[in-house]
């Protein structure tokens, strides 16, 4: 089978290869899923550039790619064999192995091969994964957030829109951060109530305005280490804030610790491949609702065929492209 991998970590076009590979089989509770669209995440990109100095390869070869979508071609021992023909998005396909989803096929545990709902296309399931999941995970830590209102960070990145579009179908009151026109359109689009351009507003004294001095309920933050200031400033008393990313890859956050306590804020880190099996299932149901409901729809910031992954990485980590970044890998 056709496959992108890498044997040594590097920049793309120095270490990614395209080539042939045997067909994995399915072993007891595993399915083999025929591949048709990858979704490139930045945990992906790190893995293969060696981020924070981790350039030990952790397994000889590697076929990058936690997320994706196809059809289940294959049932092993213990798995229902009507599963076969199904239609479905992957889930963490890489995680504590060496072969993911920028293949022809990838072997997961039956659990992470979600069906797809009816009239949800390939590019949706492959953009689900981790964005989905990250977000779920950050927004809901703390119970449900109906009638609450929650600020987004970086409202139109992959799991910033996840956020969005997940706070709005929870019934959430959803402010947005952006950064460019594009953006703001993307966060508007998907459900965000109040849009604000962080680059040509005060945020603070946008969100004070725009919440009548109250503040937020909740934070999901993409940089922490840049935003700890102004978390603090429209965060209401016994609020929560979560964070999946500091702002840099060797960031040593320092905040008020004082100012924090006497406001009696909760200060989540969340890390996907952390969650627990629980958090998982939370996050698949709510996402598939949320997609029956037509309010989940990501968009498709770029796409390249498997022959041109290592554009793909680059593009992933230059940070240039809104939306996910997707790699068409077959047909059906």
């Amino acid at each position: 089978m056709k496959a992108i991998w890498y044997e040594k970590k590097g920049a793309p076009h120095d270490v990614l290869v395209l080539g042939d590979v045997p067909e994995p089989q399915a072993a007891p509770g595993e399915v083999r899923v025929k591949m048709v669209v990858s979704g490139l995440n930045p945990s992906d990109t790190k893995g293969r550039g060696g981020w924070r100095g981790r350039t030990a390869m952790e397994y000889p070869r590697v076929i990058p790619g936690q997320d994706g979508a196809g059809v289940i071609d294959q049932a092993g021992p213990g798995i229902d064999q009507k599963r076969i023909g199904e239609r479905v998005w992957l889930y963490e396909a890489q995680k504590g192995k060496a072969f993911g989803t920028s293949a022809a096929f990838v072997i997961v545990p039956a659990e992470q091969a979600v069906p797809l709902p009816p009239g949800i296309d390939f590019d949706t399931g492959a953009a689900l994964g981790v964005p989905a999941l990250t977000a779920h995970n950050a927004l809901f830590k703390d119970g449900p957030i109906q009638g609450k209102t929650v600020l987004v960070t970086g409202g139109a990145g992959a799991v910033g829109q996840a956020a969005v579009m997940l706070a709005h179908w929870a019934g959430a009151r959803v402010l947005a951060t952006v950064s460019t026109p594009l953006a703001a359109d993307v966060a508007k689009a998907s459900g965000a109530d109040v849009v604000i351009d962080r680059k040509r507003e005060d945020v603070i004294a946008r969100v004070k305005e725009a919440t009548q001095g109250a503040g937020v309920d909740r934070i999901l933050d993409v940089a922490f280490e840049d935003n700890v200031e102004m978390d603090l400033a429209i965060i209401k008393p016994n609020g929560a804030i979560a964070s999946y990313s500091a702002g840099s890859p060797t960031a040593a956050v320092s905040f008020p610790f004082p100012l924090y306590m006497a406001k009696g804020i909760t200060l989540h880190t969340i890390m996907v491949y952390g969650m627990s099996r629980e958090a998982h299932w939370a996050a698949v149901r709510d996402t598939t609702a949320a997609l029956k409901a037509g309010v989940y729809r990501p968009r498709i910031g770029a796409r390249f065929p498997l022959a041109q992954a290592a554009d793909a990485h680059v593009a992933q980590d230059n940070g240039t492209v809104t939306g996910k970044i997707v790699i068409d890998i077959g047909g059906v």
